[in-house]
């Protein structure tokens, strides 16, 4: 898998070498989740969305509390209905509605084909702290925030989860709207994850 420009790798295999442990992301039992919400005054004929990454990677160094980890946004997919369900949505859109949300997600507001990336530098990662510094590079820019995480370790590595929302003009992005706004995406994300992080 291709890893973003300036992703890190060079210090996390430096590291191991020197014989400090290092965790590797387990992209098949890891998961980014974002719910997408409608607004506007006919919101009622449009559909909250879910979208999911199934293939977050990266490294986890314990002992300087830290991690580095990239999305391919490329690789998104949008409302899985396992997903769905578990975001409390009633209602399953149409595989048209859903391939024009994925289409016009990556082409218009996330602009995949110029920002393949999500970057994500996780600080102050200890499971004695339950409170993440986490700061977010997409669509170009970086935004810093404080994230409340339940952080367990596991037999042969860690397990992170947690909650965070985020406006998506924080980073320049901008919500979908359709016939002159009475149909839109709310600025704000609800986001989800679940990381797990082993030995290798």
């Amino acid at each position: 898998m291709q890893t973003p420009a300036d992703f890190p790798e060079a210090h996390y295999r430096q590291a191991k070498e020197l014989g400090n442990k290092i965790l590797r992301v387990v992209p098949a039992q890891s998961l980014v989740v974002i719910e997408v919400h409608r607004a506007g005054p006919v919101a009622w004929l449009g559909h909250d969305h879910v979208v999911a990454s199934h293939d977050l990677s990266g490294y986890v160094f314990m002992e300087e509390g830290q991690a580095d980890l990239f999305v391919p946004l490329e690789r998104l997919v949008v409302d899985e209905p396992e997903l769905r369900s578990e975001a409390g949505l009633n209602t399953q859109p149409s595989q048209e509605d859903i391939e024009a949300t994925h289409f016009n997600m990556q082409n218009k507001t996330l602009e995949s084909g110029h920002f393949p990336f999500a970057s994500i530098h996780i600080a102050r990662l200890n499971t004695s702290r339950p409170e993440l510094k986490v700061s977010i590079t997409l669509h170009g820019i970086t935004r810093t925030y404080e994230v409340q995480a339940l952080i367990e370790s596991e037999l042969n590595g860690v397990a992170v989860d947690g909650r965070m929302s985020f406006k998506q003009t924080d980073f320049g992005l901008n919500p979908l709207s359709v016939l002159g706004g009475l149909i839109r995406v709310q600025d704000k994300l609800d986001l989800r994850f679940h990381i797990l992080a082993q030995n290798y």
